[in-house]
């Protein structure tokens, strides 16, 4: 039984099946790649693991408790967090305000940046973003304006966002897209370095498969919304189904 538990999840917009009979099982604290040629589902299914599309029939699980129907805020107070994949950020404001911003999310999912005389605990507050930032290895920066960042430090400074929330399980949609090799070789060890420092789980939607295969624990993949194989990297990258569903063709030994 995974922490993140898909069964039979099915999703048609109008008359294509985006997915089909979708079951998915992440296991705790693991990094589990979803990866599928152009098509695949992989966005489709994204969104319903966060809420924001709602499944046809079947159901989504995170810890046992449905996700379905919730609203942003509420799957964020569940434990799950979201990077995207044009980072998320406030492009006006500080670096560090950006950290600060989910510190002081209220259950409405509003937020008071500007609020510390109503704070009790402001300067753990502070201490806990200046740690946020210090994990991803921005605490030089956290006085620059977060739209002069280069696009791998605003992924960095995203990461920070979401981990400020201290959450179980990080969704990741195409965390390196856009990116120089150096700049995803640099997010591809900052995830690596969060994984090895907290107790969380990592669901990753990628096209990079040097990304995938450097990451992943457990691969799932997926075409035409179906999953095709789930295995270990080592067995995914010759398997014939696999083959097929991005060459067009069975490998042949």
């Amino acid at each position: 039984m995974g922490i993140l538990e898909v069964k039979g999840v099915n999703k048609r917009f109008g008359g294509l099946q985006a997915l089909g009979n979708v079951n998915l099982s992440v296991a705790e604290n693991t990094v589990h790649a979803i990866i599928g040629p152009n098509g695949a589902g992989k966005s489709t299914l994204l969104n319903v693991l966060v809420g924001k599309l709602i499944p046809d029939s079947g159901t989504v699980t995170f810890d046992g408790q449905s996700v379905l129907g919730r609203k942003p805020h509420e799957i964020n107070q569940m434990g799950i967090s979201r990077v995207f994949q044009t980072p998320e950020i406030f492009g006006d404001l500080t670096v560090m305000e950006n950290v600060l911003i989910p510190c002081f999310a209220k259950r409405d999912g509003s937020f008071r940046l500007h609020a510390f005389e109503q704070v009790a605990n402001e300067s753990l507050i502070i201490e806990t973003a200046e740690q946020m930032l210090i994990d991803v290895n921005m605490q030089d920066k956290r006085h620059m304006h977060a739209g002069n960042l280069s696009r791998g430090d605003k992924r960095r400074l995203e990461m920070a966002m979401c981990l400020v929330q201290q959450p179980r399980l990080l969704l990741l949609d195409e965390p390196t897209a856009g990116m120089a090799r150096a700049d995803t070789n640099n997010t591809i060890d900052l995830l690596k370095e969060i994984k090895a420092k907290r107790d969380i789980t990592m669901a990753i939607i990628e096209h990079d498969m040097h990304v995938v295969f450097s990451l992943a624990e457990r691969i799932t993949v997926l075409a035409q919304g179906t999953p095709l194989v789930e295995d270990i990297p080592s067995r995914i990258k010759g398997h014939p189904k696999v083959q097929e569903a991005y060459l067009g063709t069975t490998a042949h030994a």
